[in-house]
C-alpha cells in the first residue's frame, strides 16, 4: 500500500551532510537534483511530501519553494511531534507515513512511522532500525531511490514515468 504522506529530513538525506562556508560567512549546501524526481512522482500520485529538519536556513526554504513541497518545518527538535500534527491535519495515522532520515534526531520518528528508511551512509545504529536502507548515500539521490522503491512495490514505475 502506498503511504498517504512522505516526510524527509534534509541534511544527510538530500545532501551529503556537508556544510560549506565562504569568506563572507555564507552557508552553502549541495543538493542532488535527481531527488526532485521523487517529489514529482509523489505529486503525480497525489501523495503530499514534506521536510522536517533540525536546521533552519534560507537554502532549504528556497529548495522547498522551488519543488513546491507541501510541508516545510525547520529548526525542529521534536520531529515526531511535528509529524503527528501533520497526520492530525490530514486525518491519517503515523502508520500511513513513510519517512527517511539519517541521524539521532530522526530515531523516534523512524520508529513510529509505517515505513522507515535511511541512506546507505547513515550510522549503523540508524540503518539497523529502519525498514529500507537505500543503496545510495545522502546527497547522491537517496530520497529519489526511497520514493522509487515505495512506488515499485505497488505499481509499475515505468507506467508512472510514461504518464508524466
Amino acid at each position: 500500500m502506498l503511504p498517504k504522506l512522505v516526510l524527509t529530513d534534509i541534511d544527510g538525506v538530500w545532501t551529503d551532510g556537508g556544510m560549506f562556508y565562504d569568506q563572507q560567512g555564507n552557508e552553502l549546501k549541495k543538493f542532488n537534483t535527481s531527488d526532485s524526481a521523487g517529489v514529482l512522482f509523489l505529486r503525480k500520485l497525489g501523495i503530499p511530501v514534506g521536510i522536517i529538519t533540525g536546521e533552519d536556513t534560507k537554502i532549504v526554504q528556497r529548495r522547498s519553494e522551488k519543488l513546491k513541497m507541501d510541508y516545510l518545518y525547520q529548526g525542529i527538535s521534536d520531529k515526531l511531534g511535528v509529524a503527528k500534527g501533520i497526520c492530525e491535519e490530514l486525518g491519517i495515522s503515523l502508520e500511513e507515513v513513510a519517512y527517511i532520515g539519517d541521524d539521532i534526531g530522526d530515531i523516534k520518528l523512524l520508529h513510529e512511522v509505517g515505513l522507515s528508511c535511511a541512506p546507505a551512509n547513515a550510522s549503523y545504529y540508524i540503518r539497523k532500525r529502519v525498514d529500507i536502507v537505500t543503496k545510495k548515500s545522502g546527497g547522491e539521490g537517496a530520497f529519489r531511490e526511497f520514493v522509487e522503491t515505495i512506488i515499485s512495490k505497488e505499481m509499475d514505475l515505468e507506467e508512472l514515468v510514461h504518464s508524466l
